[in-house]
C-alpha cells in the first residue's frame, strides 16, 4: 500500500511543522490563479483572530499567494517573543511554565504551515514552488533557533531531571520525554561550533528535500503518451479509452493521451496488447527525474550524504541509527530481521508465482523472457483465468458515490461516527467536499474534506493529512480536528461516472483509516495527538482498516452496479476473497525491496558519490525477482524516503502489517462489527494517539505482543 500520512520533519519543539499532502478567490479558483497584490498586513487573512468560518475552518476563498511570506515572518517574530517569555520567567522551570508553555507556542505558524504546505502537495503550481524555497529555509533556522536556545533547553532539562518525581500522568510523562528527545535529537547537546553546523545541514536539507519532490511532481506532469491509431489500443477497456480521449480533448490534442499518473499508467500497463507501447510507457515511468533539470541523481546523493553527515554530527554512525532510536524498531538490526525474516518466508512463493506467470505467458504467445513491463499484462490476464475476476468487471460495483457511502459506513458500524456534507466549508479546489462528523452521542467530532481526482497541480499517490490537530486549549477546551484525505482516484467521464478498481477502493479505505485516528483523538497535547505516533505503528490503524474490503458482510452493505442497482453477486465477492492471495509472493518481495533500498540508503556510512543505479541494484538485489532494466531508477522518484518522512522507515509498512493482521484476527474471532473490539481497539489505540508507548497500547489492547503468524496465514505461506 503506497498511501500514507504525510508528514515529513520536525521542527518547532513538540509541534509538527507539516510538509505535507497540503487558495482562493469566488468564483472558486487555484491559488496559483489568483493574482498575487501587495496586500497590507492588515488584511492578510492569516493575522485574522477568528474566521468567521463554520468550525473555523480555513477560508481557501480568501487567501493570497501574497499572504503567505509575510504571515511566516510575523508568525516567527512572535513565535520568538513566546519563547524569549519562557526562558525569562523568573520562577523556577516547571511542567506547565516550560514544557505546556513550550507546547502551546507557535500555534499562530502551525495553523500558516498546515495550509501552505498541504496545498503545496495537492493544489500546488509554479509560483508556490518558488515561495517554498523563500519560506523553507526561514523556518528551519527558526526552528532551530528555538532547539539550539541554550537557555531554553536548560529550563527543560531541568523539568526532564525531575521526572520521576513530579506525579505526571502517562500522557505528560510522554509529552515531556519527547519534548527532551526533540531537543537532544536537534542539537542541543552539540557544542557551539556543532550547533552551526547542524544550522547549515539542516537547511540545506530543507531545501534539498523540496527540490526533490519537485522535481518529481514536474517529471510526472512533462510527459505524455499521444496514441493515434485506434489499433495501439487493443486491449484496453471501452471506460479507459474514453478517458484518455477526454484527456486528449481536454489538451486540445486528436487521439488518445495516457501519462504517468496511476489511473491512466496501471490500466495501460494491465490491459494494453502493444508491447512496444508498454515498454515506452514502462521506461518514461521508472526513469522519472533522471534527465536535463530534473534529474535527481545528485539531489539523491546530496539527501544521503547531508543526512550522514547531520547523523555523524550527532554521535551515529548511520542516519538509520539517528531515526530509529526514536521507533519500535529502535535499531536497524531489528529492522533488516524484519525484512530478511519475511524475504525468506515469502521469496520460495515468489519465485513460483514468476514461474507460473511466465509458463502462462509462454502458452500464450511469448516466447520471451517476461519483462516488468510484461508483468501486470501476463499477471492479469492469469488472475482473471483462475478466479474469473478483473478490474473492469469489478469496477462497475464500485462507483465512487456509492463506495464513500460505504466507507463512511464502515466508521458507522465501527464506532458510531455520522458524515454530513457541509456546503457552508470553503475548499481549497472545487473538486474537494467537506463533511461535518458527529460521533455516537451526536456531539460534533471534526471536519473531515476529500480529495479524490488527479490533476496537474498535485503529487501522485494519496495520503491523509490535517489543517487543524486535536487538543485541549488552554481555557479546557476540546479543539476538535480538521483532516483531510487525498487521492488520485479514476476520474468519471463524459459518459460513466468514476467506477473505481479493487486497489483504489481498499486505498479509500486505508486513507480513511488514518482519518479515523485523527478524528476519534482524545489527547490533551497536539504533538502527542492523532497521527502523531512513532512512524513504524502510524500505518496500522490505516492497513487493518484494509481487511475489511475482504468481507461479505461488509461489501453487501454498499458495492452495488452503477446501472442496475444490483448488489455485487456473492460469488464474486468469493472469487474476489480466492484471488487476494493471488502473486501475494511477488507483491511482498516488491514493498521489501523498497525497504531495503531504503535502508541501504541511509545505513551508508562513508560519504556516496558513486553510480545511484549501481547502488540501489545491489542495495534491493535480494528482493529483485524481475530482470532490472537499464536506465530506469527508482531512487530517483522514491518521494516517501527523500521528501516524505520514511527515510529509514519504509519498513513500517511491513511492521505495521504484522501488527494489523494480529490485530484483525481479534475481529475475526468475535466478529468483525463486533462492538466490544471495536470500543476496545478505539479507546485503547485510536484515542490515545501518541500518549504512550506505542507496544503499550497495543498489548492493552491485544493482552500481548504481536507474531508473525496472523500475517503468514492470511497471505496462506504458512
Amino acid at each position: 500500500m503506497m498511501g500514507h500520512l504525510m508528514i515529513t520533519r520536525i521542527g518547532e519543539v513538540g509541534k509538527r511543522l507539516v510538509i505535507a499532502s497540503a487558495v482562493c478567490a469566488l468564483p472558486l479558483l487555484s491559488s496559483c490563479d489568483v493574482k498575487e497584490n501587495k496586500t497590507e498586513m492588515i488584511d492578510n487573512i492569516f493575522l485574522k483572530a477568528e474566521y468567521g468560518t463554520p468550525h473555523e475552518t480555513f477560508p481557501f476563498d480568501k487567501v493570497k499567494l501574497d499572504d503567505y511570506l509575510p504571515a511566516v515572518k510575523e508568525a516567527i517574530r512572535l513565535h520568538d517573543e513566546e519563547i524569549d517569555a519562557i526562558v525569562k520567567n523568573p520562577e523556577a522551570p516547571t511542567f506547565e511554565n516550560t514544557i505546556v508553555a513550550l507546547e502551546r507556542s507557535g500555534a499562530f505558524l502551525n495553523r500558516i504551515q498546515y495550509v501552505f504546505y498541504n496545498l503545496l502537495e495537492a493544489e500546488t503550481c509554479a509560483k508556490m514552488d518558488s515561495l517554498s524555497e523563500e519560506i523553507s529555509p526561514l523556518e528551519t533556522e527558526h526552528s532551530n533557533n528555538v532547539t539550539l536556545n541554550a537557555a531554553l533547553f536548560e529550563r527543560v532539562k531541568a523539568v526532564y531531571q525531575q521526572k520521576d518525581s513530579l506525579g505526571l500522568t502517562a500522557e505528560q510523562q510522554m509529552l515531556l520525554t519527547k519534548t527532551y528527545e526533540s531537543f537532544e535529537k536537534n542539537g542541543a547537546t552539540l557544542s557551539e561550533e556543532g550547533k552551526e553546523k547542524f544550522r547549515e545541514l539542516s537547511k540545506r536539507l530543507s531545501l534539498l528535500t523540496l527540490k526533490y519532490g519537485q522535481n518529481v511532481l514536474n517529471a510526472t506532469n512533462a510527459y505524455k503518451l499521444t496514441i493515434t491509431d485506434s489499433a495501439d489500443l487493443a486491449g484496453l477497456p471501452p471506460a479507459i479509452v474514453e478517458a484518455a480521449a477526454k484527456k486528449a480533448k481536454d489538451n486540445n490534442v486528436t487521439g488518445w493521451i495516457f501519462d504517468l499518473t496511476y489511473p491512466s499508467y496501471a490500466p495501460f500497463m494491465k490491459y494494453a496488447e502493444n508491447r512496444a507501447l508498454r515498454k515506452q510507457l514502462y521506461m518514461a515511468y521508472n526513469t522519472k527525474a533522471t534527465e536535463g533539470d530534473l534529474d535527481n541523481r545528485q539531489v539523491v546523493k546530496d539527501i544521503v550524504n547531508a543526512r550522514l553527515e547531520l547523523a555523524n554530527l550527532m554521535g551515529y554512525e548511520d542516519y538509520a541509527a539517528r531515526v530509529l532510536r526514536y521507533r519500535m524498531a529502535e535499531n536497524k538490526e531489528n529492522v533488516y530481521k524484519l525484512l530478511n525474516d519475511l524475504l525468506e518466508a515469502y521469496k520460495p512463493t515468489a519465485k513460483a508465482e514468476i514461474a507460473e506467470v511466465q509458463a502462462y505467458a509462454k502458452a500464450h504467445g511469448a516466447d520471451f523472457e517476461i519483462m516488468p513491463w510484461d508483468w501486470s499484462f501476463y499477471s492479469e490476464k492469469l488472475r482473471d483465468e483462475k478466479y474469473s475476476i478483473n478490474d473492469e468487471l469489478l469496477r462497475p460495483y464500485f462507483e465512487l458515490e456509492h463506495v464513500k457511502k460505504g466507507v463512511f459506513g464502515l466508521a458507522t458500524k465501527l464506532y458510531g461516527l455520522t458524515f454530513k456534507k457541509n456546503e457552508s466549508i470553503p475548499v481549497y479546489h472545487k473538486e474537494v467536499e467537506a463533511f461535518d462528523v458527529y460521533d455516537k452521542d451526536g456531539s460534533f467530532l471534526a471536519v473531515l474534506y476529500t480529495d479524490f481526482h488527479p490533476r496537474d497541480g498535485k503529487r501522485g499517490g494519496a495520503w491523509m493529512t490535517e489543517y487543524l490537530c486535536q487538543h485541549v486549549d488552554e481555557k479546557g477546551v476540546d479543539v476538535r480536528p480538521h483532516i483531510s484525505i487525498v487521492m488520485n482516484f479514476t476520474r468519471p467521464t463524459d459518459s460513466l461516472p468514476s467506477l473505481l478498481t479493487f486497489d483504489e477502493l481498499t486505498t479509500f479505505i486505508h486513507e480513511f483509516g488514518h482519518s479515523i485516528h485523527g478524528m476519534v483523538s482524545k489527547c490533551h497535547y497536539e504533538s502527542l495527538a492523532g497521527t502523531n505516533v512513532y512512524r513504524d505503528f502510524v500505518e496500522l490503524p490505516s492497513q487493518m482498516m484494509e481487511n475489511w474490503a475482504f468481507e461479505k458482510e461488509y461489501l453487501d452493505g454498499f458495492a452495488v452496479h452503477y446501472k442496475t442497482g444490483e448488489p455485487i453477486p456473492a460469488e464474486l465477492i468469493e472469487r474476489i476473497r480466492k484471488a487476494a492471495n493471488f502473486n501475494i509472493g511477488y507483491a511482498t518481495l516488491r514493498q521489501l525491496s523498497f525497504g531495503l533500498l531504503d535502508m541501504g540508503w541511509h545505513t551508508i556510512q562513508k560519504p556516496f558519490d558513486g553510480d545511484v543505479k549501481a547502488f540501489e541494484n545491489e542495495a534491493w538485489s535480494a528482493a529483485q525477482t524481475l530482470p532490472q532494466v537499464e536506465g530506469t531508477l527508482m531512487s530517483t522518484q522514491f518521494n516517501h524516503i527523500f521528501s516524505g518522512g520514511y527515510s529509514a522507515g519504509y519498513y513500517s509498512y511491513k511492521w505495521a502489517e504484522v501488527l494489523d493482521a494480529d490485530a484483525f484476527s481479534v475481529f475475526q474471532e468475535h466478529g468483525i462489527f463486533d462492538q466490544e473490539t471495536a470500543g476496545r481497539f478505539r479507546h485503547e489505540v485510536l484515542e490515545k494517539g501518541g500518549s504512550e508507548h506505542p507496544m503499550t497500547l497495543y498489548k492493552r489492547f491485544r493482552g500481548q505482543e504481536p507474531t508473525i503468524l496472523p500475517l503468514l496465514k492470511r497471505h496462506g505461506v504458512r
